[in-house]
């Protein structure tokens, strides 16, 4: 019975679709540790110098002091060191900007998608219309159907 089920786990494990998935995560998980270093080391820093040399990383609110020290604190991991329960706002602005930039980008690809399919689509309707649907008999010259074997005007077999 294990065996049975290992072998249908390979099985399904082998087919194409699994394995592209499992490509997709990996480059998405890697795409997604891009635009988390874009966020956090190149847009906040020049947004936090914007708005009063504000750290992004270091923006919560103290709930309840820690037992090692009373606030204030100096910056996030002082304040977690010390048992404090924060409110972690900027490291979940941060996290809205990369989720906002990962959306965009998503939609990037896939706007592009659309409109190669689109060419692609457009490009098959006129290989479509351009392929010829009447042909001439060469024994009496009256149109007849590309697909044709006799022609119905002078029954003459015809050559496909």
């Amino acid at each position: 019975m294990f065996k049975k089920t290992l072998n249908e786990f390979k099985k399904f494990a082998m087919r194409g679709n699994v394995i592209d998935m499992a490509v997709g995560i990996i480059i998405g998980a890697a795409f997604g540790k891009i635009v988390d270093s874009l966020v956090k080391d190149i847009l906040m820093p020049p947004l936090g110098i914007l708005l009063g040399k504000i750290d992004f990383t270091n923006m919560f609110v103290v709930l309840r002091d820690g037992t090692g020290s009373p606030a204030p604190y100096a910056s996030l991991e002082v304040a977690k060191n010390a048992g404090a329960v924060t409110l972690n706002v900027g490291l979940f602005l941060n996290n809205v900007i990369s989720f906002i930039i990962v959306a965009f980008a998503v939609f990037l690809l896939i706007k592009g998608v659309n409109k190669l399919q689109e060419k692609i689509e457009a490009q098959d309707i006129k290989q479509e219309a351009a392929k010829p649907t009447v042909k001439t008999c060469p024994f009496c010259c009256s149109s007849i159907p590309v697909g044709a074997t006799r022609c119905p005007q002078c029954t003459s077999k015809l050559e496909k």
